[in-house]
């Protein structure tokens, strides 16, 4: 199977901390341009993303997406902020995820992989459990971990989380 960001979805959650959290905004982004293809039989997964895709889509409140809070400038200058100064996309143009197998049973699944991300390369295990009719699959990222700085202003006083969540809902096939 292989699907793209026509059939299928990703989404990050960052988180804001620090003295000026109150001001500040946890997100909801999405890639738009990626491809996974995945080996049924083996669940041999090989799952590449564009960072420099990335967009906004809200501002999250209570665990709710509000597209409406941020300003269209505001949402440019966040993505332009990620794929510059925290991905440093020029440098690193892609997002690699590749899985020999998969472990559990029935509608759960661990999913051992390596993601190489901003030039490093780690081992990194999403959960994907099957969910109506989709496979969804989370992860959580450690963003020192591949060498990335969390964003911060204001003299640190206004932060992103070192650790941002990945959700990826594959759609399944329809039966016929």
């Amino acid at each position: 199977m292989r699907v793209d960001a026509t059939t299928a979805e990703c989404r990050i959650l960052t988180y804001k901390e620090g003295l000026l959290s109150a001001v500040a905004h946890d997100l909801e982004l999405r890639v738009t341009t990626f491809t996974i293809g995945i080996d049924e039989t083996t669940w041999r997964v090989d799952a590449r993303f564009d960072p420099t895709s990335l967009r906004v889509v809200g501002a999250v409140r209570n665990g709710v997406v509000d597209p409406d809070t941020l300003s269209e400038s505001d949402r440019r200058t966040i993505e332009d902020t990620i794929v510059r100064d925290v991905l440093d996309a020029a440098r690193h143009p892609e997002i690699l995820f590749v899985s020999e197998a998969a472990t559990g049973r029935g509608d759960v699944l661990a999913v051992h992989g390596r993601l190489d991300l901003h030039g490093h390369t780690r081992d990194l295990t999403a959960t994907a459990r099957r969910e109506g009719p989709a496979w969804v699959a989370d992860a959580r990222l450690h963003q020192p971990d591949f060498g990335i700085r969390p964003y911060s202003a204001m003299l640190g006083t206004l932060r992103v989380r070192a650790d941002v969540a990945v959700r990826i809902t594959i759609p399944l096939p329809m039966e016929g």
